[in-house]
């Protein structure tokens, strides 16, 4: 049972010391001479260990358990709070030993210029929750390659493989720019890699349907009973097959419905150069409904929870879970679905890589790439959209228009049937 103030107040000393437990390890050790200690009693690496909180009423019941609270969440990440106190009190002991954490701070600032602010506070939260409660209190000059693998194999105990591998690769680039500036004279991150610590997996392509269950696949998107933000996000994603991240960004200042084209800026864009999506008139008109929904908003999917953010990276995929598609499609799944069929229709591959933004690209190119077979892309953008209706109406026949180059095509397209 949880103690209450008036229960600490009433308590006697006895003859011996004796605790009152508040539940899960916390405690109030009462002494013979009258004193009252906060004690946790918690395990850490095979051992029973022993943390106070401080001496009661100096330290009330609420900011009690709020100390605990907070040990616990430590534990929970494979962080012994009794060390870490003690690196802390170290470090406030010696205020110029430089501290990860100020070091870390400084490159943020230098490393942030040309990045996108989207993927700045993603670095700035992942060394905030990963690096930091391991690192941030240390010197830097003192850190050795065990406590970055002992860093790294706690974030993967998290079942956070990538997170951890990217966590060490942040560390090495602190590192790296505290050599630059004076602060250390070595890299331990340089001394290991991900594969010496982290376990290996097998990369497995992101899942998708056959083509032929497309029909049925389009059908139970348009009677989705979820959101009809979500079920536009799903049609939308189906006609332009770019990433999940650059349609769940997107802002109504790209779109141009006018002049029928999507124009997504570099910062938003994985190979960091500007790209230009066609918009068929089934995408159009998509974009025309949701407009009425969400016109009056930045983004074009705002967040359920939080318009003022784009929103969720896993909304589409947990969508397509409740259509019964779990672990069988996703929402990058349209990319694979839409190069296999124009491939297989004869259409230009540097056209549908262009379009898939798979292109490669340098500082010299990326400007005029973007834009290249911009005619023939919009050609085979609304041949796609027409392959789409027509598939979800189920067996209607379509005659694809010419691709560049190609020579006719002796058949028509047939969508195929459920």
């Amino acid at each position: 049972m949880a103690l209450a103030n008036l229960e600490i107040l009433r308590a006697k000393t006895k003859e011996k010391a004796y605790r009152m437990s508040d539940g899960r390890g916390l405690y109030l050790w009462i002494t013979p001479t009258g004193g009252k200690l906060w004690r946790w009693a918690y395990h850490f690496g095979g051992k029973e260990k022993l943390m106070t909180f401080g001496r009661y009423p100096d330290v009330p019941l609420a900011l009690a358990r709020e100390r605990h609270f907070e040990a616990r969440k430590l534990l929970a990440t494979a962080i012994d709070p009794m060390a870490k106190r003690k690196i802390e009190k170290a470090a406030r002991m010696a205020p110029s030993a430089n501290p990860f954490k100020s070091i870390a701070a400084k490159w943020v600032k230098h490393w942030q210029c040309g990045k996108s602010s989207r993927h700045v506070e993603y670095v700035k939260r992942r060394i905030e929750a990963d690096i930091l409660p391991h690192l941030g209190a240390r010197p830097i000059a003192e850190i050795e390659a065990p406590e970055l693998v002992a860093m790294t194999m706690a974030i993967e105990q998290r079942g956070a493989r990538d997170i951890a591998k990217r966590a060490l690769e942040t560390t090495g680039q602190v590192f790296r720019f505290a050599i630059a500036h004076g602060y250390t004279r070595r890299n331990p991150a340089s001394e290991i890699r991900p594969s010496d610590i982290l376990k290996s997996t097998r990369k497995v392509n992101y899942a998708r349907i056959d083509a032929k269950e497309l029909p049925q696949l389009l059908k139970a998107i348009e009677v989705y009973q979820g959101t009809p933000i979500t079920r536009l996000a799903i049609k939308l994603i189906a006609l332009t097959f770019v990433r999940t991240s650059e349609l769940i960004g997107a802002k109504w200042a790209e779109i141009d419905l006018e002049g029928a084209r999507w124009d997504i800026p570099p910062e938003r864009m994985k190979m960091r150069t500007p790209h230009i999506v066609p918009l068929a008139a089934q995408a159009i008109e998509v974009l025309e409904m949701l407009r009425t929904l969400t016109g009056k908003s930045e983004w074009l999917f705002p967040g359920d929870r939080n318009a003022r953010r784009s929103m969720s990276n896993n909304t589409i995929l947990k969508a397509l879970e409740r259509m019964g598609y779990k672990g069988r499609m996703t929402g990058h799944g349209f990319r694979g679905l839409a190069s296999t069929v124009l491939h297989e229709k004869g259409y230009a591959h540097e056209h549908i890589e262009l379009q898939l933004a798979h292109a490669p690209r340098n500082a010299v190119s990326a400007a005029y790439n973007h834009a290249l077979y911009l005619e023939p892309r919009a050609k085979m953008m609304q041949d796609w959209a027409d392959f789409l209706e027509s598939t979800l109406r189920g067996g209607k026949v379509i005659q694809f228009r010419q691709p560049e180059g190609m020579a006719r095509q002796t058949a028509p397209v047939v969508a195929m049937e459920s």
